[in-house]
């Protein structure tokens, strides 16, 4: 199927999720947290990882709406470069300062990146199932970072 998400990326991203899963889970069990403290530590813990990792994956998705904005031209590069850059540099001034609201502004960036990838793949600059992958991709990060907060 022309639209289908090739294995490998697939895959890849799915792995990718791990750090978001592990952070949620040392967030949302006592016992799981102090083992992952005592065994990990802390930056691999929690908040923690989930803060840490998700300010990798901004930067990795700037540099991969960069990659798609080098098919732009004249006014539509200036946009798309300029767009690229803002999550990287969303995520470094949002989640590196001393506010408490770091999760909540890390949330909010991943939105504003699928808004991006949304609008890239309108201007046919991704391939065809990039949206597909990065809907799902977004959707379970932002689960992991929310689910503590989450009464069921």
């Amino acid at each position: 199927m022309k639209n289908s998400i090739p294995i490998t990326p697939l895959l890849l991203s799915l792995a990718g999720l791990l750090p978001f899963v592990w952070g949620m889970l040392t967030r949302v069990s006592s016992p799981l947290m102090m083992w992952s403290e005592l065994w990990l530590g802390n930056g691999l813990t929690g908040t923690n990882v989930q803060l840490t990792y998700g300010t990798v994956i901004m930067c990795f998705m700037s540099g991969v709406l960069w990659g798609f904005a080098t098919k732009t031209k004249q006014t539509q590069a200036i946009i798309c470069y300029s767009l690229s850059i803002l999550p990287a540099l969303g995520v470094f001034f949002l989640v590196s300062s001393n506010t408490e609201n770091k999760l909540t502004f890390l949330m909010l960036g991943f939105f504003v990146l699928f808004f991006i990838d949304f609008l890239f793949s309108k201007l046919g600059l991704t391939p065809s199932w990039w949206l597909r992958l990065r809907g799902g991709l977004t959707a379970l990060v932002l689960f992991c970072l929310a689910a503590p907060h989450i009464t069921f």
